[in-house]
């Protein structure tokens, strides 16, 4: 497909009845504020017989997610997983490529103060992995919760209790903490040219938040500042349904087309007009009811914590 040709890509349906995906978000507990994108449970119900579904996972933070159910396939920069209940996520400039039968699934995501709460191992010796939580040194810790989260005789409400547990054994501070906060902020909320206003709206220097980002955010602040350019690009276009234009969701920090269009590719791998063509039966339903109930669709997109006494 031609790149002058996505502006005009219309979007096909969902084959998958609304019915059949479900999503529960749940609000942490207090003590957690800052560190997760969301706590969730995904259903997804397939008829007998029905197959897989096959979607794509934008560029996100790091995420643990457990499986009750059929298993996932997935892909992501070269990487493959099939066979486990237990996947995680680093931080991530890719897509991902997932296939899901019918299936229960709790998802964390982990948020960069998360990271610095709950990881041991700097971001960025994860970024744009995929792999078996249970046999990665960086993830392996919260492999005991696949005892109860993968338990199909186990209720909603006991795996929950379970997951608020083993993250509340897991936490620990960190000193960074007011700094990964100012960052975080500055790139959700400000729209900064250059790496330099960048530092100075977060009150340090080049040095020291290229070492903060590396090591929390996963990426060198450049790159967080392009993935987060795009990825607002990326979810006004997946909740404006009807086949509208690229155009009307690209970033106004976009040159032009030509330049969106590359900047597409190296992170989802494809053209705008491929992925505008095709299904998204998990990821419209999903990004629609995390706009709908946790105020943004993305995880990129989400900001920090708002300073509080709790916090």
């Amino acid at each position: 497909m031609g790149d002058g040709n996505y502006t005009r890509a219309a979007r096909r349906p969902s084959p998958l009845p609304p019915e059949r995906l479900s999503a529960e978000f749940r609000e942490p507990p207090p003590e957690f504020a800052g560190c997760f994108t969301s706590l969730y449970h995904l259903t997804l119900d397939l008829p007998e017989g029905g197959g897989r579904v096959t979607d794509y996972l934008q560029p996100e933070w790091g995420n643990i997610r457990f499986f009750c159910g059929g298993l996932p396939e997935a892909e992501m920069a070269g990487l493959t997983l099939s066979g486990a209940p237990f996947v995680a996520t680093g931080p991530s400039s890719r897509a991902c490529r997932f296939s899901l039968g019918k299936v229960r699934m709790w998802g964390v995501g982990f948020l960069p103060l998360g990271w610095a709460r709950f990881f041991d191992a700097d971001a960025s010796t994860v970024t744009n992995l995929i792999c078996d939580g249970a046999a990665h040194p960086a993830f392996a810790h919260f492999a005991p919760l696949t005892e109860v989260l993968c338990d199909p005789e186990a209720s909603i409400e006991e795996q929950y209790a379970a997951l608020v547990e083993g993250l509340a054994r897991a936490m620990r501070p960190s000193r960074d903490e007011p700094r990964i906060a100012r960052v975080h902020a500055a790139l959700v909320n400000g729209d900064h040219a250059s790496v330099h206003e960048l530092a100075s709206a977060c009150a340090m220097s080049i040095r020291t938040l290229e070492r903060v980002c590396t090591r929390y955010f996963g990426f060198s602040p450049k790159l967080l500042m392009r993935r987060q350019r795009f990825m607002r690009s990326l979810a006004t276009f997946m909740l404006q349904r009807g086949g509208r234009p690229w155009t009307e969701a690209m970033d106004a920090h976009y040159h032009d087309q030509a330049q969106f269009t590359r900047e597409f590719r190296d992170f989802m791998a494809m053209n705008p007009s491929e992925y505008a063509a095709l299904d998204h039966p998990i990821l419209t339903s999903f990004m629609e009811a995390r706009a709908r109930v946790w105020g943004s669709a993305a995880q990129t997109l989400d900001p920090p914590a708002p300073p509080s006494p709790r916090t």
